[in-house]
């Protein structure tokens, strides 16, 4: 039976600040695939707010994935995102390993922290299994304090990294596993850039920097990116397009003095992402 592409997106869904699932569905439907939402927590607004509701979901991914394997769903992608505990964590390895066929193409975002500090809720516990999730994957999207972490080693100073320390850091990444890899969000106050790496060769991809950080744009960026290689991209070219996106996104964010917690204004521009 013919079918669309379609990947299994595992993360929350967040009801308002644009972020995590609430992002990635349109922008992977925009491309062409469908988006398959197994939701790690339900959330009236992201963590970035001065109040929220969280309804963790933890209890109940066993059921709803059990419920997809008697069906006998298939997936061409598996993408993750944040994941709010060891046991989360260990859930999502199983899940790979019942669903993940030859042809099945893992993506990990290690969402951790940033700006060389990880979140509160992170443990030593939950950055071990990180690692486990990471030797299963194709792809991996860490920033510079993820990839730092993940490879144990101390964060830059100032976060500034030289060229030929992201193809080691990279290098490093594709030993513990996945053959392909993006370190996001580098650069400095006047550009962004992200480090490609595949086959042992790396390449800079750079830009203007438009604004500051944004809730969802590292949802946004991976979600482009999965879309790409599962319709058949190559990583370089789903990079570019999902730099480019967020960047344009950002910029009438700032034209529209929009509060960083309400995320990218991504709507404006869903129907030119093809």
């Amino acid at each position: 039976m013919k079918r669309q592409k379609r990947i299994a997106l595992v993360n929350d869904i967040t009801g308002f600040g644009r972020c995590s699932i609430a992002v990635e569905l349109p922008l992977i439907s925009a491309m062409k695939i469908q988006a398959c939402p197994l939701p790690t927590a339900i959330l009236a607004v992201h963590t970035g707010f001065p109040d929220y509701y969280l309804d963790d979901y933890t209890a109940r991914m066993g059921s709803y994935i059990k419920s997809w394997e008697k069906n006998h769903l298939h997936f061409d992608g598996i993408a993750t995102g944040f994941l709010g505990s060891a046991e989360q964590i260990e859930i999502v390895l199983d899940f790979i390993r019942r669903f993940k066929q030859p042809a099945t193409r893992v993506m990990v975002d290690p969402v951790m922290g940033d700006h060389g500090k990880l979140y509160s809720s992170y443990t030593e516990e939950m950055c071990r299994r990180m690692r486990d999730l990471v030797a299963v994957a194709d792809l991996v999207t860490p920033n510079l304090t993820e990839a730092c972490n993940l490879l144990d080693i101390p964060y830059p100073e100032n976060g500034h990294v030289e060229k030929g320390n992201l193809e080691y850091m990279a290098a490093g990444l594709t030993d513990m596993g996945p053959a392909q890899v993006v370190i996001t969000g580098l650069g400095s106050e006047d550009s962004v850039a992200n480090f490609i790496y595949e086959a042992g060769h790396g390449t800079l991809q750079e830009q203007p920097r438009v604004g500051g950080d944004r809730s969802g744009s590292g949802d946004a960026f991976a979600a482009i990116v999965a879309a790409g290689l599962i319709r058949g991209d190559s990583l370089t070219e789903s990079v570019e397009k999902a730099a480019a996106f967020v960047s344009r996104c950002i910029a009438y964010a700032v034209q529209l003095d929009l509060p960083w917690n309400y995320g990218l204004p991504f709507e404006q521009f869903l129907t030119e992402l093809k």
